[in-house]
Parts: structure tokens; sequence; C-alpha cells
């Protein structure tokens, strides 16, 4: 959430930095203002009044010690009457501010300078990309002649790996099951990527898969992401969307010390997303899911250190993906196709090689302030003021188009090659 001051000292500024980030509710900034200079006017005449209450009941008081009750309760109704009217100034403050703050979550964080204006995905910029994303022709060569790949959704029933009739039987499209080495291969994966983390100082964390309100709004899903939520209506509860929320939420309403940062924090959990109006061939298979597992890293840093932080949360991941020997490419997003609660963010895509097209695999951002203001999350500097933490984020790595590109990347005409870091966690080299 964005600073009230933040706002009212920057108008221009914050005007054109949502306008990079295609944001079409402008008009917004300007309400809220309005909201402030009202919000402080009415604060401003209650303090008076309270203030003028409180030097009345100090006259009132003298007055009846030296005997003149008379005047002490002429005093007293006047203060009568300015009580009353305290007491009608603090519920239109509550109505200015109840109101405001309605207004002020509606607001984006504001994209970072160097974030580039854009409307979609093809305005992003290609910052970096490594392999060779025509290796699965070589690959598909065979003294028999040369055969086509197949997408990870036919190797999937040819090697009996996940089975998507099944899941929709059970639970419905969107929830695939995953047997023999699919499963292990997924075992395989969330082991290595947590043990990746572990050596980099990520402590691991097996956090809860329902949030309540309070959580889903500190990290800003609510009330920005309720159709992409399942809601657990009786218990108020709603199904996690990533293991950042509840992984972020452990200091909500933590002051650290400055000596603690960064905090640093990893986990493993299903994810959750009702995916509304997904629909057609860019959902087969495993290209989009309704659940699926992930593992999330969460740095909450000194804002000083977030951008150099961002740099190598970035690298670390690429990393992962070079360790599994996918090709890839880094993009920086364009203000139009950044969340609404980041300040960068970098995307990560491994190539299909089946599919023959790019498919994101992590989203790596700072969100700055934006995630601290709303959850309250600060730390003590050497000289005892409070400040606000920078938060930043990254899928490392999403499971679903990990697989889908290690199954078609790594296919021949007689099985699938496992990336050699994984052999040990899933205890064989090949799937045939």
């Amino acid at each position: 959430m964005l600073s009230l001051s933040y706002i009212r000292e920057n108008r221009e500024e914050v005007v054109q930095r949502l306008q990079i980030k295609n944001f079409k509710g402008v008009e917004l900034v300007d309400n809220i203002i309005a909201l402030d200079t009202e919000r402080r006017a009415v604060q401003k005449e209650l303090d008076e009044n309270q203030s003028q209450a409180n030097q009345l009941s100090k006259e009132i008081g003298l007055l009846y010690k030296a005997g003149e009750q008379k005047k002490a309760e002429e005093l007293k109704e006047q203060t009568s009457v300015l009580n009353e009217r305290s007491k009608v100034l603090k519920e239109k403050l509550q109505s200015v501010e109840s109101e405001q703050n309605e207004v002020l979550v509606l607001l984006p964080n504001l994209p970072h300078p160097s974030v580039k204006s854009g409307v979609s995905a093809e305005e992003n910029e290609i910052v970096h990309q490594n392999g060779e994303i025509d290796a699965l022709a070589k690959r598909m060569v065979h003294p028999g002649g040369q055969h086509e790949p197949l997408p990870h959704w036919d190797l999937a029933k040819k090697y009996d790996l996940i089975d998507f009739e099944l899941g929709n039987k059970i639970t419905g499209a969107g929830f695939p099951v995953y047997k023999g080495k699919g499963a292990k291969l997924q075992r395989a994966l969330i082991n290595f990527f947590l043990d990746e983390a572990a050596k980099q100082g990520y402590t691991e964390f097996e956090p809860p898969i329902m949030i309540n309100e309070a959580s889903a709004y500190g990290t800003g899903q609510l009330p920005d992401k309720e159709g992409q939520m399942y809601f657990v209506e009786k218990d108020n509860l709603y199904l996690i969307p990533t293991a950042e929320v509840p992984l972020t939420n452990l200091y909500r309403d933590v002051i650290l010390k400055e000596e603690e940062l960064p905090v640093k924090l990893t986990g493993y959990t299903p994810c959750f997303r009702r995916e509304a109006g997904s629909y057609g061939k860019d959902v087969r298979g495993l290209n989009r899911l309704h659940q699926f597992d992930k593992v999330e890293i969460v740095q909450i840093v000194n804002p000083e250190k977030s951008y150099a932080i961002l740099e190598h949360m970035k690298d670390y991941v690429a990393g992962l993906i070079e360790k599994l020997g996918l090709p890839y490419r880094i993009l920086k997003l364009c203000g139009g196709d950044m969340g609404f609660t980041s300040a960068m963010t970098y995307d990560m895509e491994v190539y299909s090689g089946a599919q023959k097209k790019w498919l994101e695999v992590s989203s790596v951002s700072n969100f700055e302030n934006f995630q601290a203001n709303r959850a309250k999350i600060r730390y003590k500097d050497k000289e005892g003021k409070t400040n606000q933490v920078h938060t930043l984020n990254g899928s490392a790595l999403a499971l679903p188009r990990i697989v889908a590109a290690i199954l078609e990347n790594n296919q021949d005409a007689e099985g699938i090659d496992i990336p050699k870091v994984l052999v040990n966690y899933t205890g064989f080299e090949r799937i045939s």
C-alpha cells in the first residue's frame, strides 16, 4: 500500500508512474488527496476541540477548589457542548479514514523508475538468453530416421507418468494425478530446490496452505485477486495462491532489529489458483493448472539493499534452471505486464522443445515497502528509529512447466533422460 504522505507530497510523480503501469484509475489519486485534506481538517478541529475541553476541565477544578461553584457549573455546560462536538468529529474522522483507506488499497504499487511503459507481455524486455532451443531436433535423430518430438501430455501418457483424466474424474480439469516415476520426479524437484535454497542461507518453513483475510490483505491479494483464489466461505479462509503469502506474513506486525536483516525464507507448498477464464491450447497438460507444487523464496531486507538483492535472487533462480540443463531466457517486465504489488519483476521462461514456445516458470519481484506498509513489517535501525523494510519473493521454482520442459527437451525415440542433478533424488537416470 502506498503511503499517504508520499502520495500527497509527490502527486505528479505518482500519476506518471501509475500511467507507466497502465493503471486506468489515476483519478483515485486526487480523490485520496481530497479525502486526506478533509481528514486533516477534521483531525485539526478535533484536536483543538479536545484541547479546549481539557483546559476548561482544569479551570473547573480550580474553581471548585476556590468555592466558585456557579462559575464552575457554567464552564461545565461549555465542556459538555465541546464533548458532544468531539463525539461528532470522531465519528466523522472515522468515516473519512475508512473511505480513504477503501480507495487507497485500490492503488497498485508504483513501478521502479527503470521500468519501461508497455501494455502487454509482447513489450517485455529480454535481458538474457541461455541454451540451445533447437537441441531437441538433434536428440530426435535415430538410425531409422528423424522422429517427431512429443508434447509432454503425450509423453506422460506413453510412460505412465501423469494421469490427467483421472485427476479430472477425482476433482476436475487442472488437477492432475502424478504416478510412478512422474510422482518421484515431482518429489525430486521439490527436494532439489529446497536443498539449493538452504545452501544459499534460506531457512525452510512448512507454512499453512490456508490463510485468513489479514494475511491476504498484507501481501496484496486482497482486494485485488478475490476471483483468483479459492475461498472456504464457512471458515472465511482462502487457499494460498503461493507460499509467498504465508511466508511473508510470518513477520506481519513484527519489528525486527537492523542486524537481523536480511531475513531469508523458503518453503514448499501446493498452490491453488482458479485461473478464471483460462481455456484453449495454452492450458493443455501442465501449462496451466488449478493446483500445482512450488518452492518459494522470500526476503525481508534493508531498503538500501533491496535492488542488489533482487539481482542476486534473479541470478540464483537462473542458476537453478541452468543446473537442470534447460534453455531459458530472462525478461524484465514492462509496466503493463507487472503485478499489482510489484515495483520491478523479472520473469524466467524455459523453452518447450515439443510445443516450440516459451513457458514462464518463475517471477522474481521487489515489492519495495508496498507489502511492508500493509503488513506493518518494520525494523529498528542502530539509532533506534523505526523504518519499513522492503520485501522480495521469487518462484524457485514452480514445478509444472519445469516438468513439461524436462520431459519434452530430454526425450529421444526410446525414452527421457533425467537431469544429472536430480538422479540422486529420483534414484533413476532415465524414463523408458
